[in-house]
This record gives C-alpha cells, structure tokens and sequence, in this order.
C-alpha cells in the first residue's frame, strides 16, 4: 500500500524544490500518495490564516509530512509558523545531520549529528518588558523552561538515535557553570539517562562557548551532539556552515505521533520563480523521510545520486559552482539511479 504524506511546498523557492524532490521519489519507485496543502504567506494569500485547519488536519491523519521553506507573516499571529507546527503535533527533537558532500571544502569526511530539544528553553516565548519609571519598555524580561521530563527524552532520543545509526558517542552541550539550575537540571538529566547506555555509547560534557570554539577547531572529534532549543539553533547552523552551508543542509521535526522533514534554509524570493534554485537539502530531508518511514535502501539510493552528482560538478546549480538549472540538477540526479 502507498504511504500518505502530506505535502507543504512552501514560500519562495519551495514549490520550485518541492517539485524537483517529488520528481526524484517517483523515479526512485517511492509508494507515496501526496496529500498538498498550504501554509505559510501562500496560505495567508488563500486563507487569510498562515497555517489552515485543512494543512493540520492532514499531517494528523497522514503523521508525517514534507515541508518547503515558509514565510512567517511580518507584525502580527505567530512568531514563527515552523515553530507553531513543532507545537502543535510536540516534535520535540529537531535533527540536523551534517556531513561532507561538496569537494575541496576546508573540513573533508565530517559527519556529525546534531539532535535539538525542539518545544521548551527559551523558545516557550515567555517574555515581557518592565516599567521603570515613566519607561514603559525600560527592561525586558525572556523565561527559559527547561523540563526533566523534556529533557530526559531528548537526551534518550540522542541516545537512541547513537544507538540505531551505529555511532560511537554522545555530547551533551550545556551552560550549567552559569545557569545552574536551568542548564544544571539539563544537564543532571543528561548524566542520569547516559548511565542507561554506559559501556555502549560513550559519553562527554562540554560548555556551549567551549563547544562552539571546538567544532571549528576538531570537528572530526565529534559523533552525536544533544543541546537545549537556543544553543542547537545555533550549534545546528554553525555546522552547516562547517560541510558548505545550509543548501545542503536537511532536517527533521520528530515526536511520539508525527514528524515534519524540511530544509533548514530560507524562501531565497529573489530567486524564486527562476528555475534556479538548489533542491538539495529538500532532497536530503526526504531521504531522512524514508528512512523514518523504513524505506532504508531506497534512502542510501538516493543519497547516493545526490552526493555522486554534486562531488561530480558538472550538472550542480551556481550555489554549489554549476551553472544548471533546478530541473537539470533534478535530471542529472535521476541519471544516477
């Protein structure tokens, strides 16, 4: 039987990508029966409402769903639809692999994964200004809420995940020298959960501003990375940064009953409309998809024409040094399978 998935192609460039990855799941024989909705400026446009019942009725039915880059709406309803969607269905672990793909980078044969707590930290949205005075806006005040229960199944998940992939070892990132109850409480979860695989997966502690120097400094030292929602914002993109950037860069929203795959960059509107754009991460998050889905040999097919193609350099879009459009890196990649 074929496995529904609800389809948001998104803002900008994502119609352009959402397309190209369709295209490359029907040539490698995925079994997918799309269910499209809107969300985002397209929905504002349509429904008047950035996300619409009828696009989170369908990833309640279906319980997974493929996600273009999305325009949250300027002044006004949410901080930030990505963030409302990981909400509402409790995605609670954002996972942001990293790996070298394009050739001649400055770091070669990296691959690190980077799992985020993705509901509570700094996140919840908690804050206010002070008054002081005749100021009403004299002082503002933002309230991290970190969890033991949230805390505890992020770190499994990282555990797990170690576990499952055949990787070697867990960092835990935390700032529990400063924020020791905060951070601290984190950070005792953490130690607690690893006892659980002692022996299996081994295990590390470091500092967020420590972590940061180091991923720049020995990256190859690193396996599986676990963070609290501000610092895996921020860690996750740094090492995009470390393999070429977020064009290449997937991600996936998981919880106990839906996930949500996406690439991690922008709407890039000045290029939308132009067949120029790089499906690649799109691409990327809908291997993971598979995988999550058990489809694990036709996930290793497909990444394996993705990463053959782009260390090619032939048929690449101008982001990666090529000058082809998105429909000819799309055929250049189904060439490959």
């Amino acid at each position: 039987m074929s496995t529904k998935v609800t389809l948001i192609p998104g803002d900008g460039i994502g119609p352009s990508i959402s397309r190209a990855t369709v295209r490359l799941l029907e040539a490698a024989g995925a079994d997918i029966e799309w269910d499209e909705h809107v969300a985002g400026m397209s929905a504002v446009a349509k429904y008047g409402d950035p996300i619409p019942d009828e696009t989170l009725d369908s990833i309640k039915r279906t319980r997974i769903a493929l996600k273009g880059p999305l325009e949250t709406p300027v002044g006004e309803g949410y901080r930030s639809i990505n963030v409302a969607l990981r909400k509402s269905f409790d995605l609670y672990a954002n996972v942001r692999p990293a790996y070298s793909i394009l050739p001649g980078g400055r770091y070669q044969n990296l691959d690190l994964v980077l799992v985020r707590e993705n509901t509570e930290g700094l996140y919840v949205g908690i804050e206010h200004y002070i008054k002081i005075g005749d100021d009403p806006r004299a002082a503002a005040e933002a309230i991290a809420i970190i969890t033991r229960e949230g805390s505890e199944r992020i770190v499994r998940y990282a555990f797990e995940y170690a576990v499952k992939h055949n990787r070697k070892k867990v960092t835990l990132v935390h700032k529990a020298n400063i924020l020791k109850f905060a951070q601290g409480l984190f950070l005792d979860v953490g130690r607690m959960v690893a006892r659980d695989y002692a022996g299996r997966i081994e295990f590390e502690e470091r500092i967020v501003d420590a972590m940061a120097m180091n991923l720049v400094l020995h990256p190859e030292r690193f396996d599986v990375i676990v963070t609290t929602n501000l610092f895996g914002d921020i860690l996750s993109d740094q090492i995009s940064g470390l393999v070429g950037g977020l064009g290449l860069a997937p991600g996936a929203n998981i919880g106990k009953h839906g996930a949500i795959f996406e690439a991690v960059h922008g709407t890039a509107p000045d290029i939308a409309g132009k067949n120029i754009a790089n499906p690649g991460a799109l691409m990327l998050a809908a291997c993971m998809m598979l995988e999550h889905l058990g489809d694990d040999d036709r996930a290793r097919r497909l990444r394996r024409a993705i990463e053959q193609t782009v260390r090619e350099g032939k048929t690449v879009t101008r982001d990666l040094g090529g000058s082809a459009t998105t429909d000819q890196f799309t055929e250049a990649i189904i060439a490959k399978l």
